[in-house]
């Protein structure tokens, strides 16, 4: 009987997490394989679709703990399309959070994949490297518009995989909103 209790609770446990973007954490053994995913929409930035949904691509090839899957509603990742004001994200870091790419900064002849791989990279917990070279995706605008790399490094790939080992890993800050710098 309590065993039938328990898998209820886990059922309902479960049901509530999978629409948040939270994967399902069975057991020691289920840890290091769990993978967490977080649902992006891109309706709202219409121009950039294709660009949007391979900045993501580039990102599930990169990491295995967490997957970025496009959702056209109940995303906890937004974009939007904006015309000034520089490419930025509010965020928690943790897989929520709106996106905004600007499309005057494509017209300056800024790489709209590497633009919106670098945003997503916020919502997996990374933070702005603007002195970093090309080929760090976190260097945004530093290298200016010859650099089209929209692949993050090893050495991001690696931060994101200790960031979601766990799940949401330390989520501390979970709720809080923080505006990552301008592209």
């Amino acid at each position: 009987m309590r065993a039938r209790g328990f898998g209820r609770i886990a059922a309902i446990a479960l049901a509530v997490a999978a629409p948040l973007g939270v994967g399902a954490i069975a057991g020691p053994a289920a840890q290091a394989a769990a993978t967490t995913t977080v649902y992006y929409s891109s309706t709202g930035a219409p121009d950039y679709v294709a660009q949007i949904d391979q900045g993501a691509a580039n990102w599930n090839a990169a990491v295995t703990d967490v997957k970025l899957v496009k959702r056209s509603s109940g995303a906890t990742v937004v974009i939007h399309e904006i015309h000034s004001g520089g490419s930025y994200t509010q965020t928690d870091g943790h897989g929520h959070g709106d996106v905004y790419l600007d499309t005057s900064q494509v017209a300056e002849g800024f790489d709209p994949t590497r633009i919106a791989a670098h945003e997503l990279g916020h919502n997996l917990g990374l933070p702005d490297d603007y002195e970093g070279p090309c080929s760090e995706l976190m260097s945004g605008h530093g290298p200016g518009t010859s650099c089209t790399n929209a692949k993050p490094s090893a050495a991001e790939a690696a931060k994101v995989q200790q960031l979601w080992r766990n799940g949401f890993g330390g989520v501390k800050g979970v709720g809080t909103r923080v505006t990552a710098g301008v592209y």
